[in-house]
């Protein structure tokens, strides 16, 4: 498969038809008056699993041969990825085999483990996970589920945007997080492959810019690893399959600084009734900081990503700190 395609996310979303939650559009007067666009909340942090990740997890497993799921599945990821597989690996009855960093979200880590996956630990600042993730492939048979630079994963990831369509046809633009950039290449081919026209804006945190980086120089570039409360975006490199992906669909990056994301968590939760985890709230956060280039009372259409945040975290946003 040399590119993704419109076709590829509807097979996707035929395959994937009974195992996922086909999540809510919520809006929310609140969200309307402070922005000045009509909203529409995208809730894939109701998503079995609490994100996205569970769609292009279970697109790519129910791809797979029946030697290849005897196997078992592998994968690398700071924690929605990693829950993703371990849920798609017990729909399909096989075994999963997670690498996960050490400072990964204990609420994220326990959730893994609940599902069935065994867990292997990295350092984020000194090991490369894809490395250890690869010799572990090698070691065991099993199969590597990437967390975005696959192009059943990102078909999968793309339903989230069929399902938003097919709900809100109108839309004047399209907002999502970028971290790898799984979910926008999915998002953004099918907003491309519909409504040639429409604003698609993906949103990094400012200190983990490298997708905003990279389209500014034309071609990947690598940052340190970043600190920011977004834990599901801090990566260091888009995706080699992504990234082209996202150079041609993407109308522009926006930065949202970790103000911003918090208050968009918090407007969320107090106003909206939405938790959202700091990730599923980034493209909130540039709606609400009017980063989107549409002109007040346009329709736009947001991705709440992903719900999995650590309750002491979730406290400490609410209460302003």
């Amino acid at each position: 498969m040399s590119t993704l395609t419109l076709d590829d996310v509807d097979a996707a979303a035929r395959r994937l038809q009974g195992h996922i939650t086909r999540t809510p559009v919520v809006t929310s007067q609140t969200w309307d008056d402070v922005t000045g666009y009509r909203v529409f909340l995208k809730c894939e942090n109701l998503q079995r699993g609490g994100s996205f990740k569970l769609r292009g997890a279970l697109n790519k497993l129910l791809t797979l041969n029946p030697e290849e799921r005897a196997r078992g599945v592998l994968a690398f990821s700071s924690g929605n990825h990693a829950q993703g597989v371990a849920l798609a690996a017990r729909i399909v009855g096989t075994t999963a085999l997670v690498v996960m960093p050490t400072d990964a979200p204990a609420l994220k880590v326990k959730a893994t483990r609940g599902y069935g996956a065994d867990i292997v630990f990295y350092d984020r600042q000194t090991e490369d996970r894809e490395a250890i993730a690869r010799r572990l492939a090698e070691e065991t048979g099993r199969v590597l589920v990437p967390p975005y630079d696959d192009h059943a994963v990102m078909a999968g990831q793309g339903t989230v945007a069929l399902e938003l369509f097919q709900e809100v046809p109108s839309l004047d633009a399209l907002v999502a997080p970028v971290g790898g950039g799984g979910l926008m290449a999915g998002c953004s081919t099918v907003a491309r492959g519909l409504f040639p026209g429409i604003v698609v804006i993906g949103v990094e945190a400012e200190s983990a810019s490298d997708t905003w980086q990279s389209l500014q120089k034309g071609e990947r570039v690598t940052i340190p690893p970043p600190t920011t409360i977004a834990d599901g975006i801090r990566v260091t490199t888009p995706g080699a399959l992504t990234f082209p992906i996202l150079a041609r669909n993407l109308t522009d990056i926006a930065l949202v600084s970790e103000d911003e994301i918090r208050s968009a968590v918090r407007l969320l939760a107090l106003r909206a009734c939405l938790v959202t985890e700091p990730t599923g709230a980034v493209g909130a956060a540039a709606v609400l900081a009017r980063r989107v280039p549409v002109e007040l009372g346009a329709s736009v259409g947001v991705v709440l990503s992903g719900g999995n945040v650590d309750p002491d975290l979730l406290v400490e946003i609410l209460r302003g700190r």
